[in-house]
């Protein structure tokens, strides 16, 4: 997959960005060397640099839809019980009230934000994918006042950005039970777990986006694998921003503490 992305970085000219979307799980993956940030840091040296990257996080949920808009968005610490070198991570990317103003003129359901900020679902993976952060950031918030999909056709009015060359990124986690956490190292994933990734994983190659918005339908693993949608929203996002003939590129695949799906793929 990698490899793929780069002969997309060094081939014809083109402002047109691919979709990402990142399993984020343990925020601890911001300060610690695993597979899942090594991952991320090969991804983003990948991808074809961005004019701005916008997030789609599990982690803001509002009342309507907003985008945020400031110049310089605050690195938010949304956790507890973490050690204190995570809390004193600081991502300085700039914000931009230009592209936020874009966005909004998009989809003009979307307000704009002065308020939030940068989670950890965002700078956990651009603090990896992005060490530099001289690239602007900005959030787009999941709609918590409407479902599933009604926000994958609110969010699809924003396609047209990839062109102006936004890097779109969803963060979250297709399996997100914390419930049912194994805290031991190399934790054996819970089998539903790994039917549930499995089942979404071919819908993603078969390109079945509506049977990836009614996952509920996939039976008694989808509800032991997204028991709330905050985490699983953001692939919805990643999916509505990207076009029919596109097919995702998995990395990251496999189950972190048991119940927290990593499966990542790039679209486009």
């Amino acid at each position: 997959m990698l490899n793929e992305l780069r002969a997309f970085q060094d081939g014809a000219p083109t402002s047109r960005m691919p979709v990402v979307f990142a399993g984020h799980g343990n925020p601890m993956n911001a300060i610690t060397d695993t597979p899942y940030s090594r991952a991320w840091k090969q991804v983003g040296e990948a991808l074809p640099a961005p004019a701005a990257i916008v997030c789609i996080s599990a982690h803001w949920m509002t009342h309507g839809s907003y985008v945020t808009a400031m110049p310089k968005p605050r690195t938010i610490h949304d956790f507890g019980g973490f050690p204190r070198d995570l809390f004193e991570v600081v991502y300085p990317a700039p914000g931009s009230p230009e592209m936020a103003a874009e966005v909004a003129a998009a989809e003009p359901r979307i307000a704009l934000d002065e308020e939030w900020g940068l989670d950890h679902g965002t700078w956990s993976v651009l603090v990896h994918m992005f060490p530099k952060a001289d690239v602007p950031v900005l959030q787009v918030s999941l709609n918590g006042a409407i479902g599933p999909e009604a926000e994958y056709a609110l969010l699809r009015n924003l396609r047209p950005l990839r062109e102006r060359g936004v890097l779109f990124v969803g963060s979250g986690n297709i399996v997100h039970n914390l419930r049912t956490v194994r805290f031991q190292e190399n934790a054996e994933p819970f089998d539903w777990a790994e039917e549930f990734d499995a089942d979404v994983a071919g819908l993603l190659e078969r390109g079945d986006h509506e049977g990836l918005i009614h996952y509920e339908r996939l039976g008694e693993a989808a509800r032991l694998s997204v028991p709330t949608d905050e985490h699983y929203r953001p692939m919805l996002a990643a999916l509505a921003l990207s076009d029919p003939d596109e097919h995702p590129r998995f990395f990251n695949e496999g189950t972190d503490l048991g119940s927290i799906g990593m499966r990542s793929f790039v679209m486009g």
